[in-house]
């Protein structure tokens, strides 16, 4: 495919990309190999690459994470345009996304009036709360691969929608912001570590009964 597609008329530079995936498919025979689950460590350590761009990275640094995210999807857009029980391209992918943000922002888009964040917060919720509607806990919906420090986060969110208070008298000190939440929980690994505690695995065993603590709340 020539370099000067996506300056033909009437062809975005998307349009192009998605034609240069699909030429991809066709012709290289290591990405004929690929599955939606093979790709999955690609994905994550694209995702991770893009946080450390946003974090202490240049712009173009940024745009080029972005690109490798987008890339990926536009991967397993094709591998499932390809897939007979499957059938969906990255044009499928992308009205779905595009229907989700108009209904989830109806202050934008719609009647709704919103103000202040709280407000677009309240709105965003009670959308996605009627997309919903077949999910019966709280916790429905939070991927349980993340790391444990995210997924504490979530879960913590999501108990405090039903009413469960984390105990936070282990907690130390109050803290003021981000730079002493960091140190001391860098302390706590460090402190962890030097006794054989591994601390990803310990904090996940603490969200998993909090989790139990939500689920039996919503009884």
């Amino acid at each position: 495919m020539s370099d000067e597609r996506d300056e033909e008329p009437g062809v975005s530079r998307l349009d192009a990309f998605a034609d240069a995936m699909a030429s991809v498919l066709d012709r290289c025979v290591w990405s004929q190999t690929m599955t939606h689950e093979t790709l999955v460590p690609y994905l994550i350590e694209e995702t991770y690459e893009l946080v450390d761009a946003i974090e202490a990275g240049t712009t173009d640094e940024i745009i080029e994470e972005l690109g490798d995210v987008l890339w990926q999807v536009a991967f397993h857009s094709e591998i499932a345009s390809r897939t007979a029980d499957e059938r969906f391209d990255i044009q499928d992918v992308a009205a779905r996304v595009t229907a989700k943000m108009v209904r989830r922002h109806p202050h934008v888009f719609g009647d709704e009036v919103a103000e202040t964040p709280e407000e677009v917060l309240r709105l965003w919720t009670a959308a996605k709360a009627a997309e919903k509607t077949q999910r019966r806990s709280v916790l429905d919906g939070i991927p349980q691969g993340m790391p444990a420090l995210a997924l504490a986060d979530k879960v913590i969110g999501r108990a405090n929608r039903v009413g469960v208070a984390v105990d936070t008298t282990h907690a130390g000190p109050a803290l003021d912001d981000e730079e002493e939440l960091g140190a001391q929980l860098l302390a706590m690994v460090a402190s962890g570590r030097a006794k054989g505690i591994d601390a990803e695995r310990s904090l996940r065993v603490a969200v998993r009964a909090l989790q139990s603590e939500i689920r039996a709340a919503e009884r």
